[in-house]
C-alpha cells in the first residue's frame, strides 16, 4: 500500500503513509467537519491551492502547531509566512521534491485573494508523484484545455475534481475534464458546503458510468487506502 486518502471535506484532503505514521495535507478547511481531528498526526507538509478562507483553512495555525511547512504559490506563502508559518514559496511547472515523492503546481483558472483581500498570486492545482502513484488535485478551476496536457505529460491515476458549479467548474464541465484526464479513479470535491454550490454528486457519478470511467464520491471522513 503506498498510502491513505481521507477526505476532509470540501477540497480538503488528508494523505498518510501508515508505514511512516506521517501525513500531509491539502487545503484544510477544518470548520467544516466537527469530527476531524489531527491532533496525533505527525504533519510534514500542507499544501494550499490558492488563498481564499475555504482552502487556507487552518493550515497557519496547523503549521505551527505541527511545525510543518507550507507549501503555496510564491505571494500566498508569503502571506502566511508573516503570520507565523514555516513555508515553501513555489511557482508553477517545476517538480519539488519531498522525502515522500515529489509534486508539481499546474495552472487552474481561479481568482485568488487572501483572506484579508490581498492579491495571493495565481491559483493552482497540484499533481503528486507518491511512491508510484499519480494524484492530480485540480484546485478551483473551470474547464480549461491544458488539462489534456496535464493528461499527457503527468497520466495522473487519481482525479479530484470540482463539481459545485457558481465559482469552480459544474457537473458537466468535470464531467469532459474527467473524460479528458482518464484517471482509475475520479473523486469529486467542492460542493454542497454552501448553498451556492449545493449539487447531487450521484448524477456526476452516473456521467462518468455512461463515460466508462470509475467514479468514487467520498464522505467526510471515508479512506481511500491506494
Amino acid at each position: 500500500m503506498a498510502f491513505d486518502l481521507k477526505y476532509i471535506g470540501h477540497s480538503g484532503f488528508e494523505i498518510d503513509f501508515p508505514d511512516e505514521r506521517k501525513s500531509i495535507l491539502i487545503d484544510p478547511y477544518l470548520e467544516i467537519n466537527k469530527a476531524y481531528n489531527y491532533t496525533n498526526l505527525d504533519i510534514t507538509d500542507i499544501f494550499l491551492t490558492h488563498g481564499h478562507n475555504d482552502h487556507i483553512g487552518s493550515a497557519i495555525e496547523i503549521s505551527y502547531e505541527k511545525q510543518s511547512v507550507i507549501t503555496a504559490v510564491f505571494e500566498l506563502a508569503n502571506y502566511c509566512y508573516q503570520r507565523g508559518a514555516d513555508t515553501k514559496g513555489i511557482n508553477l511547472g517545476s517538480w519539488i521534491d519531498y522525502p515522500w515523492g515529489r509534486a508539481i503546481y499546474v495552472p487552474a483558472l481561479h481568482s485568488n485573494s487572501s483572506p484579508n483581500g490581498f492579491y495571493a498570486g495565481i491559483s493552482a492545482g497540484i499533481v503528486f508523484d507518491i511512491r508510484g502513484i499519480k494524484l492530480y488535485h485540480a484546485g478551483d478551476t473551470s474547464l480549461f484545455s491544458d488539462m489534456k496536457l496535464i493528461k499527457e505529460l503527468y497520466k495522473p491515476d487519481i482525479v479530484i475534481l470540482p463539481i459545485g458549479g457558481t465559482f469552480t467548474m459544474d457537473i458537466e464541465h468535470a464531467a469532459i475534464a474527467a473524460e479528458w484526464l482518464q484517471g482509475t479513479i475520479t473523486i469529486p470535491m467542492h460542493y454542497n458546503t454552501f448553498d451556492e454550490i449545493r449539487v447531487d454528486a450521484e448524477r456526476f457519478r452516473m456521467l462518468l458510468e455512461t463515460k466508462g470511467l470509475n467514479c468514487q464520491i467520498m464522505r467526510y471522513n471515508d479512506v481511500l487506502p491506494f
